[in-house]
């Protein structure tokens, strides 16, 4: 499901909101009065992508200044992807992306450049098909996808379910004694109703640990 217009956006996180409250008594108790989630995608798809690969395992000051870094090379500029295919993996070293994500960039860059990756079609694939489609990048895992769909495309019906904010917020909502696995994650998430609004509900536990996720 993806968004559109930001009025639009806005209806629809009521709409997925009062949803929520009707059919899940517990995720309601932590929902609040008047609280609506807050969601702002946008289609910078392999800038986020690129900055999400500079970021993993990185503090969020660290990720920036690498990022502010590797921008800098490029004469202050997001590279596009041929630009970055013809930067030596030295270059791209050296503003301190380790060896790792400087192939995982390279490879990003290659796969849209020869279309394994074709952002111009993502609204008409199901999040299952892009999930497989930006696996195939080295280091983008299915957590990154997760968040590049739910904060970058705008999908409201996306189940972070590998999510460790997510799974802790369900053990304390939900009062179990364990983490829930992800399995256990999809179950909560279809015997309380979610769908079609399993983003929104994460954002509403994210909120409860004060802890929402970001990918710009």
């Amino acid at each position: 499901m993806p968004l559109a217009t930001t009025s639009k956006i806005k209806l629809e996180l009521k709409n997925a909101r009062t949803h929520l409250l009707e059919n899940d008594a517990r995720l309601a108790s932590i929902i609040g009065r008047d609280i609506v989630a807050e969601f702002t995608p946008h289609v910078n798809y392999y800038q986020a992508l690129v900055k999400a690969i500079i970021g993993q395992q990185l503090s969020v000051k660290a990720a920036a200044t690498i990022t502010s870094r590797f921008q800098a090379l490029f004469g202050g500029e997001f590279p596009e992807p041929g630009t970055i295919i013809k930067t030596s993996f030295e270059e791209l070293r050296s503003v301190g992306l380790s060896g790792a994500k400087a192939n995982y960039v390279r490879d990003l860059a290659e796969h849209i450049l020869d279309s394994r990756i074709c952002f111009e079609h993502i609204d008409t694939q199901s999040n299952q098909e892009i999930v497989a489609e930006l696996t195939d990048v080295k280091g983008i895992g299915e957590w990154t996808v997760h968040m590049f769909l739910i904060f970058c495309v705008g999908r409201l019906d996306v189940l972070p379910t590998g999510d460790l904010g997510v799974r802790s917020a369900i053990r304390n909502v939900y009062e179990l004694p364990n983490l829930p696995t992800p399995t256990e994650v999809m179950t909560i998430a279809h015997d309380n109703n979610w769908h079609p609004y399993e983003s929104v509900a994460s954002w509403y536990l994210w909120r409860s640990l004060d802890n929402t996720p970001k990918l710009e």
